[in-house]
C-alpha cells in the first residue's frame, strides 16, 4: 500500500508540470493556435473514452498492475512525445497516448487500493490517495511554474521529460510490488466472465450511484477550469492571480482538511455524507453568484469567489473516502476493475460535457449559471439520499461489519490470518 500511494504522489507530480500550461505550450509556444490547443483537451477525454471500457475487463482478466504498467509506458511516451512534436499531427498523437494511459491509471490503481485493503482500512486508504494526489498536483504545478519560459520551447521540453521520467519511476516502483490474490475473470464461472458489463448495469445501486457519478463531477470537476472561471472573470471581474489564489484555497483546503475530515465521515452514513456535499456545494455556489451578481466591493466579490473554491474542496475531502470505497462495496469479488473502470467512464463523460456546457453560460448566462448548478448541487443531496434506500446496511454504513463480527465473539478474518 507504501508503494501504491508513492505511485499515486509521483504520477500526480508529474501531470502538476505540464497540465497548468498544456493550452499555452500548443497555442502559442509551438504556434499552432488555439484551435489546436482545444483538439487537444478534446483528444484527452476521446482517448480516455475509447479506453476506459477495455481497461476494465483487462484489469479483470490481468490483474490490475499488469494494466497500470501498460499505462504507464503509454502515457511516458506520449509526454515525451509532446515536449518533442512540432507540429498538430505529432502533437495529437501523443496527446492520444498520453490520455489514454492517465485514464486507466485512475481504475488500476483505485483497484490496487480494494486488493491491498480491508473494508476497516480502505477509507483511509483512498482518502490518503486524494490527498497524496492535490499534494503532488499542488507541488508539480508550482515547481513547474517557476521552470517554464514561454520564450523557449526547450523549457517545456523539459516539463514533458520531467512528467516522462516521473512515469518511468513510477514503472520502477509498481514492478515491486506483490499484489495479494484476488480473483480473476478466469476464475469465475463462464456467464459471469461473458455477461460483466450486463451483470454491472443490472446492478441498480451501481447504476444509481454512476448517475450520481455523474452530477457530482459535471456540476464541480467539470466547472473548475470552464464555466467557474470564466464567471469570475466576465462577472465579478476576478483577475487571473486571484483566480490562481482560488485554485490554491481548493488545493490547500484539501490538503489541511482531509484527515480531520476522515474522521467526521468515517462512522457516517455513505449516502448522508455525499448528501452533505450536495448541500455545502449549494452555499458555494450562493457564494459564487454573490460575487458575481450581488452588491460590494471588488474585495468581498474577489473573498467570495475565493471561498466558494475553498468550500468546494471541503466536499471533495468528504468525497474522497466514501464514493470510490462505496464503488468497491458494491463490486460482485473478483470485479472491482470493471466497477472502477466504469465508474472512471462516468467521470470521463461528465469532464467532457461539463466545460462544453458551462464554460459558454458562466461567460454570457451568469445568473442562470448560477440558478442551474445550484439546483444540480441540491440535485447531489436528493440523489443521494435515495441511493441510501438502495444500498444494505453495511454498504451504507461499512463499519457494521466489523461491529456484528466482534459482537458475536469473532476474529476478524484478517487478523485470524495473520
Amino acid at each position: 500500500m507504501r508503494r501504491i500511494h508513492v505511485g499515486n504522489a509521483l504520477s500526480a507530480f508529474g501531470l502538476g508540470f505540464t497540465v497548468p500550461y498544456l493550452y499555452v505550450y500548443v497555442a502559442q509556444v509551438r504556434g499552432l493556435g488555439s484551435m489546436t490547443a482545444g483538439l487537444v483537451l478534446a483528444v484527452f477525454a476521446v482517448a480516455a473514452l475509447i479506453v476506459l471500457p477495455f481497461a476494465g475487463r483487462a484489469i479483470v482478466r490481468r490483474g490490475p498492475l499488469p494494466v497500470l504498467l501498460a499505462a504507464l509506458v503509454s502515457a511516458a511516451l506520449g509526454s515525451l512525445s509532446l515536449g518533442l512534436a512540432g507540429n498538430a499531427t505529432a502533437v495529437l498523437l501523443a496527446a492520444a497516448a498520453l490520455g489514454a494511459g492517465q485514464a486507466v491509471m485512475q481504475p488500476a490503481l483505485a483497484t490496487m487500493i480494494v486488493d491491498c485493503s480491508t473494508a476497516d482500512t480502505r477509507s483511509r486508504a483512498f482518502a490518503t490517495q486524494f490527498f497524496l494526489q492535490n499534494l503532488g498536483l499542488g507541488v508539480g504545478g508550482l515547481i513547474g511554474g517557476h521552470l517554464v519560459d514561454t520564450t523557449r520551447v526547450s523549457s517545456f521540453t523539459l516539463l514533458f521529460a520531467i512528467e516522462a521520467a516521473m512515469f518511468l519511476v513510477l514503472v520502477a516502483v509498481m514492478a515491486t510490488v506483490r499484489m495479494p490474490h484476488s480473483p480473476r475473470m478466469e476464475d469465475a464461472p463462464a456467464p459471469s466472465a461473458r455477461g460483466g458489463w450486463k451483470q454491472l448495469l443490472g446492478n441498480r445501486a451501481m447504476v444509481q450511484l454512476s448517475v450520481l457519478g455523474f452530477v457530482l463531477f459535471f456540476a464541480c470537476y467539470g466547472q473548475f477550469e470552464s464555466g467557474l472561471s470564466a464567471f469570475g472573470v466576465e462577472a465579478a471581474g476576478i483577475s487571473t492571480s486571484a483566480l490562481g489564489t482560488a485554485l490554491a484555497a481548493n488545493t490547500l483546503m484539501i490538503v489541511v482538511a482531509q484527515f480531520a475530515v476522515l474522521k467526521f465521515v468515517e462512522r457516517r452514513r455513505r449516502s448522508r455524507v455525499i448528501a452533505a456535499v450536495g448541500l455545502i456545494w449549494a452555499v458555494a455556489w450562493v457564494a459564487a453568484g454573490y460575487a458575481g451578481l450581488g452588491p460590494g466591493s471588488q474585495e468581498m466579490a474577489t473573498a467570495a469567489f475565493v471561498s466558494t473554491y475553498a468550500l468546494f474542496g471541503l466536499g471533495e475531502a468528504m468525497l474522497s473516502p466514501t464514493v470510490a470505497p462505496l464503488v468497491a462495496d458494491l463490486a460482485p469479488e473478483g470485479m472491482a476493475g470493471q466497477y472502477n473502470s466504469a465508474f472512471a467512464l462516468v467521470k470521463q463523460l461528465a469532464l467532457a460535457v461539463g466545460p462544453a456546457v458551462g464554460g459558454p453560460m458562466g461567460a454570457s448566462l451568469h445568473a442562470p449559471y448560477i440558478v442551474t448548478f445550484l439546483l444540480f448541487s441540491l440535485g447531489i443531496t436528493a440523489l443521494a439520499l435515495r441511493l441510501g434506500r438502495r444500498l444494505t446496511e453495511v454498504q451504507d454504513q461499512p463499519w457494521l461489519r466489523t461491529s456484528r463480527v466482534v459482537a458475536r465473539g469473532e476474529a476478524p478474518a484478517e487478523s485470524l490470518a495473520a
